[in-house]
């Protein structure tokens, strides 16, 4: 073999290493790319819907929320949307969405309630606060008393207080962090009668402890059976009745609750 045939040879040797060291780089630059989009997108999708136009209180509490789920949601890689069009509890809006809140208001259209029925029926998730679980004799929505496990409002405590609660189920995944009591901040509570806690299909996550009453001072709850965290098991739900004042996220206990709940629903395939 020539000397010129040895040059052409190794040149050939070394274009094609260069090739491959090339592509090598060119396939991990690729794979870096992927795991890095693979990184950026959120485990879940969150539509917040509040009210600005309701009880003061009201109000207050669902700002306090929006501050509180936003900084969740960076820390725990889910995207969170707040709005307060209500029109989006539509079909369309609700697809590009695994749960939905209602921080301190409900739909007040039969297209609304028809939408969040459907969506609810396919699958999605729900977390409602206080009154957004709000029912009586005029709301005529039977579904959503069913869907409540059948809980009808009955009556509240007024003016807002700190309560001792009692978490019924600590291996739940929304209770589990928790102690067996708390005390939780100064809220409106509300009494349903029947209890949900008499549905077969739900499952009371925390109640108001006993030991409270009498509470309240111009309206009394003077006893009674009062859930106020629980999951009606047909449906991917949780209602919480905290939710009026500007205390409701001022317990790490309580805020833990709340971070438990989104995260479970959320997850939940």
């Amino acid at each position: 073999m020539t000397q010129r045939h040895v040059h052409h040879e190794s040149r050939q040797g070394i274009d094609l290493a260069s090739v491959l060291r090339s592509l090598c780089a060119a396939l991990l630059v690729f794979l870096c790319c992927d795991a890095a989009a693979i990184a950026k997108e959120p485990a879940f999708r969150v539509l917040a819907f509040y009210s600005t136009d309701v009880e003061p209180d009201h109000v207050r509490t669902a700002n306090d929320a929006l501050v509180f789920f936003r900084d969740l949601a960076a820390k725990n890689n889910f995207t969170f949307d707040g709005t307060t069009d209500w029109t989006k509890l539509n079909d369309n809006d609700l697809k590009n969405y695994q749960l939905i809140l209602w921080l301190n208001n409900f739909p007040q259209t039969p297209e609304q309630r028809s939408a969040f029925e459907k969506y609810m029926e396919h699958g999605g998730g729900w977390l409602g606060f206080h009154v957004a679980g709000y029912n009586d004799k005029t709301t005529k929505w039977p579904w959503f008393v069913d869907f409540l496990g059948g809980a009808v409002f009955y009556t509240n405590n007024w003016p807002p207080l700190p309560a001792k609660l009692l978490v019924d189920d600590r291996t739940h995944p929304v209770t589990k962090q928790l102690p067996a009591t708390y005390d939780a901040p100064a809220n409106e509570w509300y009494l349903w009668k029947p209890s949900p806690r008499l549905n077969k299909n739900v499952l009371v996550l925390v109640t108001l402890d006993p030991s409270n009453y009498p509470i309240g001072i111009k309206d009394i709850i003077t006893g009674g059976d009062l859930p106020v965290v629980w999951t009606n098991t047909k449906y991917r739900m949780i209602y919480m009745n905290m939710g009026h004042g500007e205390k409701i996220y001022s317990d790490p206990t309580q805020n833990t609750l709340f971070a438990n709940a989104i995260l479970w629903l959320g997850n939940r395939k």
